[in-house]
């Protein structure tokens, strides 16, 4: 059994490793404008739509798995299969809008305070949870304290960056 679960933790490494390298690739490719996210679709630019979904399932997703993962352990794994793969998923959609942000041109720059913040918080959020998951070091208690935090304050900095994209304050 041990060795069918070392096989499975490998398979979702090299997955999760995927996953962040198409980020990294969609990043750099929409920063240097290989690809347009910036067209208007809506109300909203393209990659405004695409944070909207990235982050709401963040939003939704991880009270979900919170709740669920103490009220039936069985259920344990594949709700973190889904956490881990959908936030990584969500975090590539997030990036591709933020890089639509700082890639404007200077006249059209857009104030970044909160959206700084909250994508810092974001890749705080990847890398401690990616630690956890793939128990890349000994001492997990400092990097689920760190995970928490940034959980927390990930809540609170996305209602004001949203409020003040709305230009409710």
């Amino acid at each position: 059994m041990k060795k069918n679960s070392n096989l499975s933790r490998g398979v979702s490494l090299w997955i999760a490793a995927l996953i962040i390298l198409v980020a990294i690739c969609l990043f750099v490719a929409s920063y240097r404008h290989y690809i347009n996210v910036s067209f208007a679709l809506g109300p909203f630019g393209f990659s405004h739509w695409l944070a909207l979904v990235g982050t709401t399932f963040i939003i939704l997703y991880t009270p979900i798995y919170y709740i669920w993962k103490h009220r039936n352990p069985k259920l344990f794994l594949p709700l973190r299969r889904v956490h881990v793969f959908g936030n990584l998923i969500s975090v590539a959609l997030i990036s591709v809008h933020f890089d639509g942000q700082i890639s404007r041109p200077p006249q059209a720059y857009p104030p970044l305070g909160t959206g700084i913040v909250l994508y810092a918080v974001i890749l705080l959020l990847v890398v401690t949870g990616f630690v956890q998951r793939f128990q890349i070091v000994k001492n997990l208690r400092y990097w689920r304290f760190c995970h928490v935090g940034a959980v927390i304050i990930f809540y609170l900095v996305i209602v004001v960056h949203i409020l003040h994209g709305l230009k409710v304050i």
